[in-house]
């Protein structure tokens, strides 16, 4: 494996090195079977998910990126002990899978040109899934946008280490390049070697590409790039941490990526909310009213609110946030200077303009004086789970407006992060589609 990133591509580029890699594929390719064994990412996949993901089929991807062995709950066992059990459990089913035929395992190195074709005619999204270097310290090749939790990223090595292998993809934005879009394109022709279609109308396609002289000009034409990460901090962060642990530097390693343009051709990006459970929405208004004009918006019952929602999404001229119980829906607007003051004056202009740093830092903290740790402020992918878990929780959800892809590259080339969980890009790819086994 090449020593750096510079030495392994074509015309000395610094930017991404993507190399092709051998994948790891189930063997049996029909698009009704892969759609029931491949899943969303683990952090999309809630409990109910999973365990009727894992019943739809005894060899669900599921069973390797969440594994659930009997014994891991068994009680009096340290949390220590649990946490080992399961990842071993994890590559041993992997290891059986790839021995029953079940998994196969490609006999040369390629790249795979991955189209998702969301439901209702909106643009495709279209990029190259391949092996990523890692990049070495102080590269900007790939920069990261949001901040981690050390316990998450934990789970995730742990995984990686007990299986030695990519079981999903992290997602990266690169710079818009006129030859990538050009051979992107030539690539994508004939009928690809896997398609599905998941749950939410979602196409996927993938093109298996290992033509020499057509890898070689693609790696070129990306190795002019950088990227932001779009989707997979944890993963990305896991993947770093394996690297040091196994070779002691991570500049030899690479991670699995599906590696999309900023921009046309690429990915959106949608809203995460957040929910603050035990926190009642009449004194929530009452301290927010200190730092912001709170108005009670009309929405009488569950599809007139979500209504009154997307309208102030769409509506380019609102700003602030939402809070809703799940009946009643208020909005917060008009920050005072002693809000904005709480958000800390020495970070970037990018990151103190973003909405969800004024929530976390002027409302959160600052008003209601809420920790950030995940069980004082949780995270909702969408309005329904947002409403829903306001409800079950007895709390409140704090709806947001969704920052703009070139919001979260000024924010990652000026080496701030994010809060936690403050975008989702999507489509997302699909889970179980192609892994990426260590050791080439």
């Amino acid at each position: 494996m090449p020593s750096s990133p510079s030495s392994s591509l074509p015309g000395g580029a610094t930017g991404l090195d993507v190399r092709p890699f051998r994948a790891l594929t189930y063997g049996q390719h029909d698009a009704e079977h892969l759609a029931r064994v491949s899943s969303p990412a683990y952090d999309l996949v809630t409990a109910e998910a999973r365990h009727e993901l894992a019943t739809a089929d005894p060899h669900n991807v599921v069973r390797l990126i969440l594994p659930e062995p009997a014994v891991a709950g068994q009680p009096g066992r340290p949390p220590a002990d649990r946490a080992a059990l399961v990842v071993a459990h994890a590559a041993r089913t992997l290891r059986e899978w790839e021995a029953e035929g079940v998994l196969r395992r490609d006999r040369e190195a390629a790249l795979w040109v991955y189209e998702l074709r969301p439901a209702g005619g909106a643009p495709a999204t279209v990029g190259w899934l391949g092996a990523v270097a890692l990049p070495p310290p102080g590269s900007r090749a790939v920069l990261p946008h949001e901040d981690t939790f050390p316990a998450a990223v934990e789970g995730r090595r742990a995984l990686l280490a007990a299986t030695e292998t990519d079981l999903e993809p992290i997602v990266l934005a690169h710079d818009p390049d006129r030859e990538v879009a050009a051979l992107t394109a030539a690539a994508r022709t004939g009928t690809p070697d896997l398609h599905l279609v998941d749950t939410d109308g979602v196409g996927h396609l993938l093109w298996r590409v290992a033509d020499p002289a057509l890898l070689r000009d693609v790696r070129a034409a990306l190795g002019r790039t950088s990227a932001v990460i779009a989707d997979g901090h944890h993963r990305f962060a896991a993947a770093q941490a394996h690297a040091r642990d196994v070779t002691g530097t991570a500049e030899q390693a690479a991670v699995l990526a599906l590696v999309t343009p900023m921009g046309p051709g690429g990915l959106r990006v949608e809203p995460i909310h957040r929910v603050l459970p035990g926190l009642k929405l009449a004194t929530a208004a009452d301290v927010a009213a200190g730092g912001f004009r709170v108005t009670a918006i009309e929405a009488a019952g569950r599809p007139a609110l979500v209504d009154a929602v997307r309208r102030w999404q769409l509506d380019p001229a609102e700003s602030g946030f939402l809070l809703t119980d799940g009946r009643e829906l208020l909005r917060l607007d008009r920050p005072a200077g002693l809000v904005r003051a709480a958000v800390p004056a020495e970070a970037p202009p990018a990151w103190q303009r973003l909405d969800v740093v004024l929530a976390h830092h002027g409302l959160f903290g600052h008003l209601w004086g809420r920790g950030d740790g995940p069980d004082d402020v949780l995270v909702a992918h969408d309005l329904d789970q947002a409403l829903d878990a306001a409800v079950g929780r007895a709390g409140i959800a704090v709806l947001l407006r969704a920052p703009s892809p070139a919001d979260v590259a000024d924010v990652a080339r000026a080496g701030a992060r994010m809060p936690r969980k403050s975008t989702l890009f999507v489509p997302k790819p699909r889970t179980g589609l192609v892994f990426r086994p260590h050791g080439d």
